[in-house]
C-alpha cells in the first residue's frame, strides 16, 4: 500500500482582495484522496505563513501550498529553503510573478489540479541583506511604489497601476554604485531590479531571459527617461522584449553590492522594506523544491496586444504621462493600420 503524501495549504485571506471560500471548496473537491492527506490553514497576521511553514517542516510535511500572492509565497518559501519539504502555489495575488514564471495556472481549479501532479524541481532563490526573495528584489521607483501600494486600502493590480501613474511624474532618480565580479559601476537610475524570475508579475517582464535554475541573478538598471520614451518601455515590459541598450542596462551576477546616496525603500517579491545605504544581494542555487507545470508554455503577449493595453487603459486618461503614452501608442497603431 502506497503511503499518502502529507500536504498543508496555507491561505492568506486578504491577498488579491478576493474571498478564498471557492479555493477551499476546490481543494476539498479536487485533491487526489488516494495520493494526499491535507490540512487547510489560514494566516492570521503578517509573517504567520512563515511560522506555519516552519511547523510543517518540523512535522515532516511533504508539501506546503501557498495560497496567495508573491508576498505570501515569500513568507512560506523562506521556511522551506534547504529542506525536503516542497512548495506548491495557488496564485491569487496582485501580480503573481513567480507563479507566472513557473507556468502555474491562474485559474484556481487548474492550479489545484496541478498540485495533484506533484512534479517537483529544485530552483534558485536570492538573498537581499540577509532576507530571502524568490521572484525579484530591487530599489528605486518600483520599491517606492511598493511602499505606496502597501498603504492602499484597495488591493489588486489596478490599484498598483493607479499608484504608479500618479507617482511617476514627480519621482526623482538616484545615483547608485554597483559592485560585482566585473568591478564597480556608477549609474543614475530610475530603478534597479535583481531578478531570480523573469517578471514582476502581471506579465511585466523586467528580466526576460532570467532563469530559476542557472545560479545567477539577472540585474536590470533603467536609467532616467522622458515621457516620449515611456510608451516603448511599457510595451517592451509587457511583451518581453526589454533590450540591453539605450537607457536599459542588463547583466548577470552571482552576488553584488549596491551603494546608494542614503537609506530608503527596497522591495523583495513586491513587499516594501526600509533598507540601508549598502545593499548586499546574492543568488542561492537549487535550494527550494517547488511544484512546476512541466506541460505548459507561456509566451509574452504580442506587440499588438501590448500596444492596445497601453492605448486603451483608462487609468491614464487624466494624466500628462497618460496622454503622452496614449498619443504615442495611437500613432504606432495607426502606422500599422491596426487601430
Amino acid at each position: 500500500m502506497t503511503t499518502r503524501k502529507q500536504a498543508w495549504f496555507i491561505i492568506n485571506p486578504i491577498s488579491g482582495g478576493t474571498a478564498k471560500g471557492l479555493i477551499v471548496s476546490l481543494i476539498n473537491q479536487l485533491m487526489d484522496r488516494e495520493r494526499f492527506d491535507w490540512r487547510i490553514l489560514t494566516t492570521q497576521y503578517a509573517g504567520h505563513g512563515s511560522v506555519l511553514a516552519t511547523m510543517a517542516v518540523e512535522n515532516h510535511i511533504d508539501l506546503v501550498v501557498a495560497v496567495g500572492g508573491d508576498g505570501t509565497i515569500n513568507e512560506v518559501a523562506r521556511s522551506l529553503v534547504n529542506t525536503p519539504t516542497a512548495l506548491g502555489i495557488i496564485p491569487c495575488g496582485s501580480g503573481n510573478g513567480l507563479a507566472r514564471h513557473l507556468h502555474i495556472p491562474l485559474e484556481y481549479r487548474k492550479a489545484v489540479e496541478l498540485i495533484n501532479t506533484c512534479h517537483i524541481k529544485a530552483i534558485d532563490y536570492g538573498i537581499i541583506n540577509q532576507l530571502p526573495f524568490f521572484c525579484t528584489c530591487g530599489m528605486g521607483f518600483d520599491a517606492y511604489i511598493s511602499a505606496v501600494f502597501d498603504k492602499s486600502i484597495k488591493r489588486g493590480p489596478m490599484t498598483y497601476l493607479e499608484n504608479a501613474v500618479r507617482e511617476i511624474i514627480n519621482y526623482k532618480p538616484e545615483t547608485y554604485t554597483v559592485e560585482d565580479e566585473t568591478g564597480s559601476h556608477t549609474y543614475k537610475a530610475f530603478l534597479i531590479t535583481c531578478a531570480n524570475a523573469s517578471q514582476y508579475g502581471n506579465n511585466g517582464y523586467i528580466a526576460p531571459k532570467a532563469s530559476l535554475e542557472d545560479g545567477l541573478l539577472d540585474v536590470t538598471v533603467i536609467e532616467p527617461f522622458n515621457f516620449a520614451e515611456a510608451p516603448l518601455l511599457a510595451i517592451q515590459l509587457l511583451n518581453g522584449t526589454l533590450p540591453n541598450k539605450g537607457n536599459v542596462r542588463m547583466f548577470q551576477s552571482r552576488k553584488l553590492r549596491i551603494i546608494r546616496e542614503s537609506e530608503g525603500w527596497l522591495h523583495r517579491d513586491g513587499d516594501p522594506m526600509w533598507g540601508s545605504r549598502e545593499i548586499d544581494i546574492r543568488a542561492v542555487p537549487h535550494q527550494l523544491r517547488v511544484v512546476i507545470n512541466s506541460a505548459a508554455t507561456i509566451k509574452p503577449i504580442s506587440l499588438i496586444q501590448a500596444l492596445s493595453i497601453v492605448f486603451r487603459n483608462k487609468l491614464y486618461a487624466n494624466t500628462l504621462l497618460g496622454q503622452t503614452i496614449a498619443q504615442s501608442s495611437k500613432e504606432i497603431l495607426d502606422h500599422l493600420n491596426l487601430h
